[in-house]
């Protein structure tokens, strides 16, 4: 490596640049390895190139910047600030997508309150009109009974009960029949959406979870669990008593 000069390293520094083999990372990695590599690395050419190929509207702005001059002096602490900057409107942008998500699942827990809401009332409705509709086949078989010859205390009480009945039998059972038959309806329609917005409740948690996610803060959390379990290990293993070895 002594024997190859700095103006062939500079040209394959300058190259991989140009032919995005490398990056900023790959920049300051290299800048470690040694002294004359971070004297190279340091140079306002290579920064000048990078700026120019993941800042474009620096390009724009210095369509033929001179890496000479006292305004490129500075090049590696525009890169970074312009860095800085760069992930700052990421970081929030990222943010506001997590703020857009986390209301999407408030509005899908809403929506599925409303469908419980929505099924309980239906099913407590096709309840009191399925009793309803049992009392009417009742008044139906008492007032058939009426026509056929029965002790007077039987007859007496399915007299009662069909005096009881202040609309037409007939009539009423079909249209309790009807209304029942809309209340499975409207029931099976609640269950089918609350599945849709179940599903979709489950898929923008998953997607919260996964924009949420932090390697390392979870590589804390998982590595704290993981010495519990040792130290829970430990534990035990001090507590078994082996039994002595026989000679």
């Amino acid at each position: 490596m002594g024997g190859v000069p700095d103006e062939l390293w500079r040209q394959i520094l300058e190259m991989g640049i140009q032919n995005s083999k490398l990056n900023y990372k790959d920049l300051c990695c290299i800048s470690i390895s040694c002294r004359r590599l971070h004297r190279l690395s340091a140079e306002n050419s290579l920064w000048l190139l990078l700026l120019s190929s993941d800042f474009p509207s620096t390009n724009q702005q210095n369509p033929n910047p001179n890496p000479n001059s006292s305004t490129s002096a500075s090049a590696k602490s525009t890169y970074k600030i312009k860095f800085e900057r760069e992930k700052s409107r990421k970081v929030a942008a990222h943010r506001r997508a997590v703020l857009r998500k986390e209301s999407e699942v408030l509005e899908f827990e809403r929506k599925i309150k409303e469908i419980e809401n929505g099924l309980r009332q239906e099913t407590e409705k096709m309840r009191a009109t399925a009793a309803e509709l049992s009392n009417l086949h009742k008044v139906r078989q008492a007032s058939v009974a009426l026509n056929v010859w029965q002790p007077e205390v039987i007859r007496g009480r399915q007299k009662q009960i069909v005096e009881q009945s202040a609309v037409p039998v007939e009539s009423r059972v079909h249209s309790l029949e009807m209304e029942l038959k809309l209340c499975r309806q409207r029931i099976s329609g609640f269950d089918k959406a609350y599945r849709d917005e179940k599903r979709r409740l489950e898929m923008a948690m998953e997607q919260v979870a996964s924009m949420k996610y932090h390697p390392l803060r979870d590589h804390k959390l998982m590595s704290s669990g993981d010495k519990e379990c040792k130290k829970k290990r430990k534990k035990l293993k001090t507590s078994v008593i082996f039994p002595e070895k026989q000679w």
